[in-house]
């Protein structure tokens, strides 16, 4: 045997080791303790000598991050898994599209003015119940017929998002100048003066959620194998996917509707899910992706306010880092 392959041959063992030592419950483990990091230095660095008084104004900050980082996460990972592919997420349906174009027909229609005088929590419910009335009725006339159809689903969705985002383009370019920066605004995410109101509601639409989706993990397991390998395993594939795309549909509405469209923050946490945790089980794969959604927002947050010190949105970075991600999964065919 040469003697510049002894090395790699006896330090295999030890390296093999290190990688089973690191099983998907640990690696849980350790995002977990990383999330509780980055929520304690987002809450105390640079906040020690009036802890008192800054604790709550972050403390309603860090809220959203955490309720939307684990809910678009959580959906995209349930997109991928019923489409069989990793480069689609549920904005690919058009919700993005959909939410620029209720707020800049609100203004539009209504003026800025009466927009910001009216209630948060009616805001909130017209934009969920739009969204959740377009995916459905979307779902029902795709998958009402004897003939399941869920890449003619994509497609029509890919359609509907280019509509939206055109009316919302055209209507922009008609409105007053003026207006045209409130409608700007409220399209970017921010995770600051969000309503403790639909704080609540959201928290409790999405543990609802999460649920039920993790009594279905393991039936998910399944539907990951493809639609004929799911229905020889006894699972009603047809049925189950209806109900996670309702799922999706409701975790993408409320953290739109809460926060602002953050396009490509699902398809950057799902793959960093499926890099990190080693595994397709939906046991760990879930709460993986969720906590490093939350990660990415409060750890990534922290890093531009206490290092770098740059009052940014951090929605920017996020979209131009996932799109760099999205790029190179079409080019290195993203398609499992």
């Amino acid at each position: 045997m040469p003697a510049d392959t002894l090395p790699v041959t006896a330090g295999a063992p030890a390296a093999d080791g290190a990688r089973r030592a690191l099983t998907p419950a640990v690696r849980l483990v350790l995002l977990a303790t990383a999330v509780v990091v980055a929520g304690a230095a987002f809450l105390t660095v640079g906040a020690l000598d009036a802890f008192e008084l800054l604790a709550p104004l972050r403390l309603a900050r860090l809220a959203p991050m955490v309720i939307v980082g684990a809910a678009v996460a959580v959906s995209t990972v349930l997109f991928q898994t019923v489409t069989e592919n990793r480069i689609l997420t549920p904005s690919i349906m058009g919700f993005d599209a959909l939410y620029a174009l209720i707020q800049t027909a609100a203004v539009f229609v209504l003026g800025s003015t009466a927009v910001i005088a009216t209630a948060p929590v009616a805001r909130f419910g017209v934009e969920v119940a739009a969204m959740l009335v377009l995916s459905m009725l979307l779902f029902r006339w795709l998958f009402g017929g004897p003939r399941r159809s869920l890449y003619l689903m994509v497609l029509v969705g890919i359609v509907f998002g280019t509509l939206f985002r055109s009316l919302a383009t055209f209507l922009q370019r008609v409105i007053d100048p003026n207006e045209y920066l409130i409608v700007q605004d409220r399209l970017f995410a921010s995770f600051s003066a969000v309503d403790p109101g639909l704080l609540a509601v959201c928290a409790v639409v999405v543990v609802a959620v999460f649920a039920w989706v993790w009594s279905a993990r393991r039936d998910l397991d399944v539907v990951a194998l493809g639609q004929p390998t799911a229905t020889a395993l006894g699972v009603d594939h047809r049925t189950l996917v209806l109900k996670v795309l309702a799922a999706c549909a409701l975790l993408v509405s409320v953290s739109t509707a809460l926060v602002g469209p953050i396009t490509f923050f699902g398809l950057l946490v799902a793959n960093l899910a499926y890099l990190v945790m080693g595994t397709h089980r939906h046991t760990y794969l879930l709460p993986g992706a969720a906590l490093l959604g939350v990660i990415t927002l409060v750890g990534g947050q922290s890093i531009l306010e206490h290092v770098f010190g740059m009052d940014t949105v951090l929605s920017v970075i996020v979209e131009f880092v996932g799109g760099i991600v999205f790029i190179m999964l079409l080019i290195r065919g993203g398609k499992r």
